[in-house]
């Protein structure tokens, strides 16, 4: 398990800490600069899952559900039924009549926003800078919040696909931006677990938002269900407007951070705002077997996920008769599992990094084999479970749990192979992957149509777990932890550090690994002295 981390006179990313304090830069032990960054990104991503998923829990009191014909729903009949955890409808019927197709649009109009933006704002972000494409794109998203209840009342749900879907543009930036920022905060080994951390708020914005929402619903004001795009818009507004004035680009343009802490983090990268970045290399990304094999994971995670999340809860409604969405505290574990999961996960990998036991492309592996075998795993046992209604419940909830791991597998490798290109790499896998999500409910809608029964669930759950592990597989046989060799600043044309260049730190091309720039000296000459 041994890994090439000290070609050309660089030196090894693990011992990134002594040569700092061989040098008199001790990294910051208190909370710094770059925690607060990642603390602010961890709440940006948290308003981004809440903003995203508000919508399916307001649109229940939204509709006038006996005004509007609804089709008979499916049951098998294997099962006995439950006297618990059923679907019966006391709740007040909404003030508007839209069709089970209507309220599929506006539900889906957030994420076609969402979508289209991706790859533009990777590339804007590249080329202007990440901080300010999503503070102002969350902004965005946060004030049209306040005009959801405006366009539903006032408009219909044409003008409320629109409102909602503007929403989704502002979101855009939310992973490729947040993707590129970290690349220029976070130290090699710091990645595992800040990764997670940032990452996991999507969990825990999930476990915020459903059961807030509703509460909202049922005992807010203005009818209860725009209180929820009320409260949820000035949080996000509040969370905008801090995330622009205190937040920065990078360490070296940040005004107030500690010499001793921005010197440790430029010691430790390549790629900052103060060196010169040259065009995207897309004919090398292009052939670069360890970028696809991130695509790949991202593409049958998001196929998994979306099995595990959204089939998964409606086999158990239609063939176990028990509804987990009925009941808040179940529908919030697996989240709130993940979510716990995720961050153990990331010190736990960023520990075997620094202690020198294993390298990053093995932290990255078995990280991710954990994150996506695990789920595939739990696929298959519950779709053994027969009527077993409380160990569905629980195969659910571990499932998506171990599925955590992928924070510190496939999702921050990106900033391993390239930082100076991550954001635009997440921008890339992240649409593909989202649009691949599209794949699970379509897939197991023809398979399970007119016969909900155990055996066809199955083949749903089966199909799921076989994309897990073959894009797991195909991770395990191709990723690496190693900085390419098409983002090594020493290829990079001659206005080189070397000349006139401050202090600051490099990191080698394919390995991923550091040397410090001196004034005046090329890069091998401070080696050599």
């Amino acid at each position: 398990m041994t890994e090439n981390r000290s070609r050309d006179g660089h030196v090894l990313v693990w011992e990134q800490a002594q040569m700092a304090t061989d040098e008199g830069i001790v990294p910051q032990k208190k909370f710094g600069t770059r925690h607060y960054t990642v603390f602010m990104l961890f709440l940006g991503m948290a308003n981004a899952y809440v903003m995203r998923t508000n919508m399916s829990v307001a649109i229940v009191a939204m509709v006038n559900q006996t005004a509007i014909e609804k089709e008979a729903e499916e049951f098998d009949d294997e099962c006995p039924d439950t006297d618990y955890g059923d679907q019966s409808d006391d709740s007040v019927d909404g003030e508007f009549i839209w069709s089970t197709s209507m309220q599929g649009y506006i539900l889906s109009s957030f994420f076609y926003g969402y979508v289209i933006t991706q790859i533009p704002f990777g590339l804007l972000a590249k080329r202007y800078g990440a901080m300010r494409f999503l503070g102002w794109g969350m902004l965005l998203n946060s004030v049209f919040a306040f005009l959801v209840p405006v366009a539903a009342r006032q408009g219909g749900a044409g003008w409320l696909i629109a409102v909602r879907f503007i929403q989704g543009l502002g979101e855009g930036p939310i992973v490729p931006c947040t993707h590129a920022m970290l690349a220029k905060w976070i130290p090699p080994n710091e990645r595992s677990r800040v990764g997670s951390i940032v990452y996991s708020g999507a969990q825990f914005g999930t476990v915020i938002s459903m059961p807030l929402s509703g509460l909202l619903a049922d005992h807010g004001f203005d009818g209860g269900w725009p209180s929820i795009f009320y409260v949820f818009g000035i949080i996000g507004t509040v969370w905008s407007i801090a995330f622009l004035i205190t937040c920065h680009e990078d360490p070296v343009t940040h005004p107030r951070i500690r010499e001793d802490e921005k010197k440790y983090i430029q010691q430790s990268l390549w790629g900052n705002a103060a060196i010169h970045i040259p065009p995207i290399p897309w004919t090398s990304i292009a052939k670069s077997l360890p970028f696809y094999a991130i695509l790949l994971a991202h593409l049958g995670q998001n196929y998994g996920y979306e099995t595990l999340m959204t089939e998964l809860p409606t086999y158990m409604k239609q063939v176990l008769r028990f509804s987990i969405k009925t009941n808040g505290v179940l529908s919030a574990l697996p989240y709130l599992a993940m979510w716990l999961f995720s961050i153990v996960v990331g010190w736990v990998a960023d520990w075997l990094l620094t202690s020198g036991r294993i390298n990053h492309t093995w932290t990255r592996k078995i990280s991710n084999s954990i994150g996506q075998y695990g789920p595939a795993i739990a696929l298959i046992v519950a779709s053994y479970t027969g009527c077993s209604r409380g160990l569905t419940v629980a195969i659910l909830t571990i499932g998506v749990g171990l599925n955590g791991g992928i924070y510190a597998g496939f999702k921050i490798n990106h900033l391993d192979l390239t930082p100076r290109y991550a954001g635009i790499l997440m921008a890339f896998t992240n649409c593909s992957a989202n649009l691949a999500g599209l794949l699970a409910p379509m897939a197991a809608g023809n398979i399970i149509e007119g016969k909900p029964t155990i055996a066809q669930w199955r083949i749903v759950f089966v199909i799921a777990a076989c994309v897990y592990i073959f894009t797991a597989t195909f991770y395990n046989i191709f990723a690496s932890g190693q900085r390419q060799f098409w983002d090594n600043p020493e290829n990079d044309e001659p206005q080189k550090a070397s000349i006139e260049a401050p202090v600051h730190s490099e990191t080698n091309g394919v390995n991923g690994t550091t040397t410090a720039s001196l004034t005046h000296r090329t890069v091998n000459e401070a080696h050599q002295s």
